[in-house]
């Protein structure tokens, strides 16, 4: 019997394209850039399954663009989705699987990062360093934010969320609150405040952690921003249209709020020039799974995904 056919849509760790070839009739696609809408279309009807990552646009034109579909199954590299409309894939009867629980460390570790490097402006200083224009130790320079037993809000507290207040509680002796959707039950000392803008106008901290839906675009909008402490921080490991980011800009190019760390953007790969140009925001190129034990694991995941799909049994992460 022939293995099925499967589309990797982008370059990963050899040891996860071992198995792929292992495991299925597999072609693999070298390019740093995702599958563009026609590329996907195409794809839908050449493989049966397509282990698809962040930036491959399986829009739902890209569905109705491709004509016969053969492909029922995405094995998605990554927790976050929405690159992939859900809707469009269901009705043309495609599974959808992510990689949730081997993310959620190494995400949560990010924001943390962001957090300490926005708070004590550790770009700024690399940046001085770097430049040679650093003129010694001195009692009132690059004065950042004291983060130790500050308060935290996080946004959504899901397993990122929750691994995020962990480290945030039991590390740096933070106050915790958090805003879900629904009522959660989180087991270390965490308040859940059920208003958002409450939760903006009552933290030191802000980190973001929802998944990208369209209820949760530009969740942290104009208004969500002017609710902050003047000297409050913004970070966002979520995805980047959670974020209005043309406000969040307005106001760190104002200092209405203390800064800003960025490991996702609103159009990536695209970064606006007048939010790189800021002194006041950490930008990272979406480091937040950048670890190759990280990133062998997620690919085995996906991976499994469709194992299970091709001998007929329910993939484990199925999201759709």
């Amino acid at each position: 019997m022939s293995k099925k056919t499967l589309l990797v849509t982008r370059p990963l760790p050899q040891s996860v394209l071992d198995a792929c070839a292992d495991a299925f009739d597999a072609t693999f696609r070298d390019a740093d850039r995702g599958l563009t809408e026609a590329e996907a279309a195409q794809a839908l009807g050449d493989y049966d399954a397509i282990l698809c990552t962040l930036g491959d646009r399986f829009t739902a034109r890209a569905f109705e663009q491709a004509g016969e579909i053969r492909c029922d199954m995405l094995a998605n590299f990554g927790v976050g989705y929405n690159h992939i409309d859900a809707k469009a894939a269901r009705t043309a009867g495609v599974a959808v699987s992510n990689t949730p629980d081997a993310v959620t460390d190494a995400t949560a570790d990010i924001g943390m990062t962001l957090l300490l490097a926005a708070a004590r402006r550790a770009g700024e200083g690399e940046r001085l360093v770097r430049a040679g224009k650093w003129s010694g130790w001195a009692p009132t320079q690059m004065l950042g934010a004291h983060v130790t037993g500050k308060t935290v809000g996080i946004v959504g507290m899901g397993r990122i969320g929750q691994a995020v207040a962990t480290r945030c509680a039991l590390g740096f002796n933070m106050q915790v609150l958090f805003h879900n959707r629904s009522s959660k039950s989180v087991p270390l000392p965490a308040l859940q405040v059920g208003d958002l803008e409450e939760l903006m106008s009552s933290s030191d901290f802000i980190i973001v952690t929802v998944p990208a839906t369209p209820e949760t675009r530009h969740m942290i909008s104009a208004e969500m921003i002017a609710a902050m402490k003047p000297g409050a921080i913004l970070v966002n490991i979520a995805r980047g249209d959670v974020v209005d980011e043309q406000a969040l800009i307005e106001a760190l190019r104002e200092r209405r709020i203390g800064g800003a760390g960025l490991d996702v953007y609103e159009n990536e790969p695209e970064v606006p020039q007048s939010l790189r140009e800021l002194e006041n925001v950490v930008l990272l190129p979406h480091l937040g799974t950048a670890a190759l034990e990280v990133r062998e694991a997620m690919g085995r995941m996906a991976l499994d995904n469709a194992i299970a799909w091709v001998g007929g049994e329910t993939p484990p992460q199925l999201v759709n």
